[in-house]
């Protein structure tokens, strides 16, 4: 399968999960990814520094959550912005995107062909997408160029685990056994829940990520493991 076709796989598992995609979120996570998504907004905004932000772009918005959070993170802390814009290839998580999130404009769009002016965007972000992305090289050289000088690129991802430590066993099994099984009573398709896991064991580690945002023209300026470093933050700026 070359990489067109195993892009266009993917975006068809999305297709076929988006009516219940938020539901198993919040399930599998026991409702624990809203404060992470909430963190990343935070740190953005901090690091940022503005009080008036003119484009925030979500990438692989998939339902746009992570633009509610977006809008509702910079009203609580004072921050003005102009239009808030969700990009996905998936039709049907645009679709269910559209009914949820009336603020933002919503486009079919890869990450690596943002659909974005260049140094357009002050913030760009893509929460649980990054690893789904074939060409991730050429999706993060598209971050660069979308962005503002100084801009800021959010990254939520499940990135590989080291297999090291006292709870390396207990992860193991939550996301072999239980996210799978769980995932696909909740959304009736358990090959797209199988899938996540093997993803993640095909993904990079939380270092090998931060050397190709490095290597993609950024600066690291923030990173956080969550729940047993399962999920990991990452903010960069645009050097």
């Amino acid at each position: 399968m070359d990489k067109k076709e195993k892009q266009e796989k993917i975006v068809n598992m999305f297709d076929e999960i988006a009516g219940t995609y938020d539901l198993a979120n919040r399930v599998l996570s026991f409702g624990i990814d809203v404060q992470w998504r909430k963190k990343g907004c935070d740190k953005a905004y901090e690091i940022l520094g503005k009080n008036r932000v003119e484009r925030i772009a979500d990438v692989a918005t998939g339902t746009g959550d992570l633009l509610l959070h977006w809008r509702d993170r910079a009203a609580e802390k004072g921050v003005e912005v102009e239009n808030f814009v969700g990009i996905d290839p998936s039709v049907g998580m645009l679709e269910v995107a559209r009914k949820k999130v009336d603020f933002a404009e919503f486009i079919e769009g890869k990450a690596q062909e943002l659909p974005l002016e260049d140094e357009s965007t002050e913030i760009i972000s893509i929460s649980y997408g990054i690893r789904n992305v074939v060409d991730r090289p050429e999706a993060l050289a598209e971050f660069h160029r979308a962005l503002k000088p100084g801009g800021i690129v959010v990254i939520l991802e499940f990135t590989k685990q080291e297999k090291k430590g006292l709870t390396a066993p207990l992860v193991d099994l939550y996301m072999k056994k239980i996210l799978p099984a769980v995932g696909g009573l909740v959304s009736k398709n358990y090959a797209a829940y199988k899938y996540l896991p093997d993803s993640i064991e095909e993904f990079l580690t939380t270092e090998m990520l931060m050397e190709e945002l490095q290597q993609s023209g950024f600066e690291i300026k923030y990173v956080k493991p969550f729940s047993m470093g399962i999920s990991t933050l990452f903010v960069a700026q645009k050097a």
